[in-house]
């Protein structure tokens, strides 16, 4: 696979990093250079949706179009030791200038202070302004100047293209710090293979299965149901308008139960994961309708995968949409604002030993970890379990008991009843307690 790769950055920058992009036959680079910061939001802008991943000459750059919502691969190339040796150098060594008394923009002071240490040099009388988010270029412009004003420094050293340009038309000497060849191939690297990765994981196959409660209960005085019929059609209906909107091929398995195949990228590129086609359903229809979502590198392993989110979909309730991805994590419910991720595997004995014990599933075991970290403060309440769980707070009293018995979970505190009746007991679950 080939992969449209963006270079934003000043001139000289896109220039150096498009000739080493050159050298990759699974790279396509395209040069997007500009000479005023304020360039980059129209940049990213106008080619979002022909560029696969973005590479930025920095990270004032890779900052500004993250602000202005940058939703694709993104990376910018880290300026680190290697990076200042190589300016260092071109001070001390080329030009004979004194490399302890300079200021630095930009730059991590860990990277400084170990370059220096590991060159032997004094690092003083160095002045460093670090990044902390966005600034304003004529900040850092006015915090050289003034260094070099108070004859505090001898030689600035910069990061950035338009403040080496600002202070070379001021008259103060100046260097700017860019990036190595070996850092640019390895960002270059990384940065395909993510990429790669993500496309593969797109591509797997999705498999949607949708259920409308029990139709055949429909009441009518006609053997032949005509009304039975035209509510299928309607739902149907609706399904299909859903599958093509994914790019998805729909299969009806009979009154009431529909099939629709696609691939992950389609399903997540529409963002609602099928909660937009389950609000359609329930305004269709008063039957309880459910969806269960798998993902899979292949059609049966997604299939098996939207049969188990299905199962867990209708165990919660009506109008509700579970998902297994493919490997093996559960997530829902996907129509609540929150939903609590889970496994139904577990490959340790000794836990399933105990969870045994305890009369607990393991499926169980993971949504009360789930709901826990989903609630906060590492610990959990009975109410909190029956709440999300959709359980009798006794239930889930006695789920708590069993596992605080098989030292699975663990009484930390009590909390005060907001009506009479006994303190309410905090538990905190977990297999390391």
């Amino acid at each position: 696979m080939k992969a449209k790769l963006g270079i934003v950055g000043p001139k000289d920058s896109v220039n150096f990093i498009y000739r080493i992009a050159e050298e990759y036959d699974n790279i396509y680079p395209v040069q997007l250079m500009y000479h005023d910061p304020e360039e980059i939001t129209n940049i990213v802008q106008k080619n979002e949706r022909v560029i696969d991943i973005w590479v930025f000459s920095g990270l004032t750059p890779y900052t500004l179009a993250k602000k202005n919502g940058l939703h694709k691969l993104s990376f910018y190339l880290e300026l680190d030791g290697s990076s200042l040796t190589k300016t260092l150098m071109e001070i001390g060594y080329k030009d004979r200038k004194n490399i302890q008394r300079i200021s630095l923009d930009m730059l991590e002071e860990h990277d400084v202070y170990e370059t220096y240490d590991d060159l032997g040099i004094p690092y003083e009388k160095l002045y460093l302004y670090e990044y902390q988010g966005y600034t304003p270029f004529e900040e850092i412009v006015a915090f050289h100047q003034n260094l070099f004003k108070d004859n505090k420094v001898d030689v600035c050293v910069t990061c950035l293209r338009y403040v080496y340009e600002q202070l070379e038309s001021l008259s103060v000497p100046v260097y700017r710090v860019t990036p190595t060849r070996v850092n640019i191939r390895e960002t270059l690297k990384a940065a395909y293979q993510q990429w790669e990765t993500q496309q593969f994981k797109q591509s797997q196959i999705a498999v949607m299965l949708i259920r409308t409660g029990d139709a055949k209960k429909i009441d009518s005085n006609k053997s032949f149901s005509y009304d039975l019929h035209r509510l299928d059609l309607e739902l149907q209906n609706a399904i299909v308008d859903y599958a093509e909107s994914i790019s998805g091929s729909y299969v009806s398995l009979g009154i009431g139960n529909s099939i629709v195949f696609s691939t992950r990228g389609s399903l997540e590129g529409s963002g609602q994961q099928g909660l937009t086609l389950l609000e359609k359903l329930s305004l269709i229809s008063d039957l309880p309708s459910n969806i269960g979502i798998g993902y899979g590198e292949t059609s049966l392993a997604a299939e098996e995968s939207a049969r188990l989110a299905l199962y867990h979909a209708q165990k919660y309730g009506e109008f509700s949409a579970f998902l297994v991805d493919n490997n093996g994590t559960i997530e829902g419910p996907l129509k609540e604002q929150q939903s609590i991720a889970y496994g139904y595997r577990n490959e340790n004995k000794e836990i399933s030993d105990r969870l045994k014990q305890a009369g607990v599933t393991i499926t169980t075991f993971n949504k009360i970890l789930s709901v826990q970290t989903g609630v906060g403060n590492h610990a959990i309440t009975a109410s909190d379990v029956a709440e999300w769980l959709k359980m009798t707070p006794r239930h889930a009293r006695r789920i708590l008991n069993s596992l605080a018995e098989q030292e699975l979970a663990e009484i930390i505190g009590e909390d005060a009843p907001t009506s009479r009746g006994r303190p309410r007991r905090i538990y905190r679950v977990g297999t390391d307690l």
